[in-house]
């Protein structure tokens, strides 16, 4: 009897402890994890958000408050959140992230950066003080959600996929670290080849260019047989005025020869005459 109700009594401490632990020491969160698929939810409403890494010092020494400052959340109408850098690289490219932790306050889509003190006190007089308005918001250029960050976030994210891959290639592959270099850089020519062929493709199509076309030798026309006759009677004519102009400047010359020796006779004349009149 004696070693049945001990073992009741162990197996009832046993449940109790159980029952106990996830109260203990597994309590549930009350700070949400933003991620590439969710990160839109921070465009309504109020939040405070986080943006940590877990081998980060000051990150660890801020985890304690930003749990008990969650607790009050609710009370102050706030959803407080944080975002794994390491994890999320897009989300740290779109909010440009450059030191850790960085914490940002939204309000239905207007983003500012907090760097007020990082207690629990100081988080909830931040929210319940509207300390917020004093802050100017970031820029709609630069914001989480313009054209720009979204650039921003897929050029993070092509470098974590590019750092996972090298080290596919190291790890498990067993590729020496000149040979991921090298691959890397046949693709990153292939692809700026492709780029640059589909580039060109699409500016022909848009701007084609103006085409010489080729101009035409000129070619003998073969004339038909009615319209011999005339040309025979053509270069007849054309034959009898060359005639003609030839006997002209025959004609000219003669005349131009005459000229002198008529002159010539004149005088001799002339002098004739003088001589007898003396």
């Amino acid at each position: 009897m004696a070693r049945s109700g001990s073992l009741v009594v162990s197996l009832a401490v046993l449940v109790l402890l159980l029952w106990g632990a996830p109260w203990t020491h597994g309590r549930r969160s009350n700070v949400r994890v933003i991620t590439d698929e969710n990160w839109r939810e921070l465009l309504k409403g109020d939040w405070m958000i986080e943006f940590y890494a877990p081998w980060c010092p000051a990150c660890q020494n801020l985890q304690p408050e930003w749990e008990s400052f969650a607790e009050w959340g609710e009370d102050l109408e706030v959803n407080v959140a944080k975002v794994d850098v390491t994890e999320q690289p897009g989300l740290s490219g779109r909010f440009i992230i450059t030191a850790l932790p960085t914490i940002y306050h939204c309000k239905d889509g207007e983003f500012r950066r907090y760097q007020g003190p990082r207690t629990k006190k100081d988080f909830i007089n931040f929210i319940s003080d509207k300390e917020w308005k004093s802050i100017e918001p970031v820029s709609s250029w630069f914001g989480p959600g313009s054209v720009l960050m979204s650039s921003m976030s897929a050029l993070f994210q092509l470098s974590m996929w590019i750092r996972t891959c090298h080290n596919y290639f190291i790890e498990d592959l067993g590729l020496p670290v000149w040979g991921s270099y090298a691959v890397f850089a046949l693709v990153t020519l292939l692809s700026g080849l492709l780029l640059g062929l589909c580039m060109i493709f699409v500016a022909d199509c848009l701007c084609p260019s103006k085409r010489r076309r080729p101009q035409p030798y000129p070619s003998k026309k073969i004339l038909p047989e009615s319209s011999q006759p005339l040309k025979k009677v053509e270069e007849e004519q054309e034959a009898d005025e060359g005639d003609i102009s030839e006997e002209e400047a025959e004609s000219k010359e003669g005349t131009s020869k005459d000229l002198p020796q008529n002159a010539i006779r004149q005088r001799s004349v002339g002098q004739s005459l003088a001589t007898d009149k003396s």
